[in-house]
């Protein structure tokens, strides 16, 4: 790299260029590390401020080989190769800076830290403007956090695109995100919708920082909107797939659409949770099960059926388990009914996918914790129930060929216990036996 002397004879300088120089550099570290460079006191007072501090009539020099000045710089062993390419780049053309002489994010970090300690504007702002420009990956973006504030204002610009915005322009992404993400797009949209779910989701959580949306009223309203949206034409397609049981096939786009909805119905069912808003879909979910247990009982046992089934379960699992746990209060009725409606359904399901598994399992696969989840979400309803209820359960139950799954011993168990001693715990509050 060349720039040409500006005394008027046209003649260039070039970097560590010993006969044309009059001025040492001697980089240094505290390991010891020394290097001297060659340069040319015009460019280095031109363009740092701190070889123009220490090579004026005022800074003491000292005289070393061949009468030329000596400029000692002193730096960490992690930035001495930065120091160096800094030191070249002063000699650079200035229209080349900002493109061709950065060489990455980290390396342009390294020069940066340099030219802040230098003094050197023009490198500074240069650097400012390529990392302000270019693309970080994620331990770049950490190492830019770490260094650029300790710099000063001069680089708030790459700071730009870390700035948080305002809770109205957060609002305005939400609510696009979260139409887009209850809709029915095109198939060659489904990559992009489920990133818009999964943050969606990331928006909402509670980690290590707090959630860029609260909880509030409106927010509530919006979601309602669109898990009602959803829903409908889930119903909708169920009955459309009901009209004619006998010649419902699950294949092609009506397969797609229907997997595809109960997929969205899962993810509804997590942000609902989030923000107490489980009850709605419980209540739909209650509305449209005699008609998915109907569809499912009339179809074959094929894979595609069986992925159906187990998209049926994990949205199921998470609905009993709202409502086994108390988080959604139904009536006793409804309760019962979900319970005699779900609990043959994942008696029969569950070998059936562990079976298709087994055999081809990127296929049809359901997590373990589910299954368990299931099964704790089952005994929690059963206990809820009046005894009478509990007998008549627990007495097919131990009938069925499925006893293994789910496993209802727990109750089985509390149930005798309560039985045994009811008459004796109920006696002082004078109630009648039959």
């Amino acid at each position: 790299m060349t720039l040409k002397q500006e005394n008027g004879f046209g003649s260039s300088f070039r970097f560590n260029d010993r006969p044309t120089s009059d001025v040492v550099v001697r980089l240094r570290t505290p390991e010891g590390r020394d290097e001297w460079l060659y340069c040319h006191s015009s460019i280095l007072v031109k363009k740092s401020k701190y070889f123009a501090d220490r090579l004026s009539d005022t800074w003491p020099t000292c005289q070393i080989l061949d009468a030329r000045s000596c400029v000692e710089v002193y730096c960490q062993e992690s930035d001495f190769d930065y120091n160096i390419t800094l030191l070249r780049l002063l000699y650079a053309v200035s229209d080349s800076l900002i493109s061709e002489s950065w060489h990455g994010v980290r390396n342009t970090l390294g020069i940066l830290r340099v030219a802040v300690e230098l003094g050197c504007p023009q490198i500074v702002s240069s650097s400012v403007e390529y990392l302000e420009a270019v693309p970080w990956e994620e331990a770049e973006e950490e190492e830019i956090l770490q260094t650029i504030p300790s710099i000063g204002p001069t680089t708030n610009p790459i700071l730009a695109r870390l700035q948080p915005v305002d809770q109205g322009v957060i609002w305005r992404i939400f609510t696009s995100a979260i139409r887009f993400a209850t809709s029915s797009p095109p198939p060659s949209l489904r990559d992009l919708k489920s990133s818009a779910q999964e943050q969606l989701e990331y928006m909402l959580a509670e980690d290590d920082d707090a959630p860029l949306l609260t909880s509030c009223d409106e927010l509530k309203v919006e979601v309602r909107e669109c898990m009602k949206r959803l829903s409908l034409r889930f119903s909708d397609l169920l009955e459309s797939l009901l009209k004619d049981l006998e010649t419902t096939v699950f294949d092609g786009e009506k397969f797609v659409l229907l997997q595809s909805y109960l997929s969205d119905l899962s993810w509804a069912c997590q942000i609902s949770a989030k923000l107490e808003l489980m009850r709605d879909l419980v209540n739909f979910w209650l509305e449209v099960s005699d008609m998915i247990v109907k569809l499912i009982d009339s179809t074959s046992s094929k894979v595609e059926t069986l992925e159906i089934k187990m998209k049926v379960i994990e949205v199921a699992t998470k609905v009993l388990e709202a409502v086994g746990y108390g988080n959604v209060v139904l009536p006793t009725a409804k309760r019962l009914h979900m319970v005699k409606l779900w609990l043959p359904f994942a008696r029969i399901t569950k070998p059936l996918i562990d079976t298709a598994s087994s055999e081809d399992s990127s296929k049809v696969k359901i997590d373990s914790e589910v299954w368990q989840t299931l099964e704790s979400a089952f005994i929690s309803m059963i206990l809820a129930l009046p005894s009478g209820d509990q007998a008549e359960i627990l007495t097919k139950w131990l009938e069925n060929q499925h006893i293994q799954y789910p496993d209802l011993t727990e109750a089985f168990e509390v149930w005798c216990y309560r039985s045994k001693v009811a008459r004796k715990r109920l006696t002082p509050f004078g109630a009648s036996f039959v």
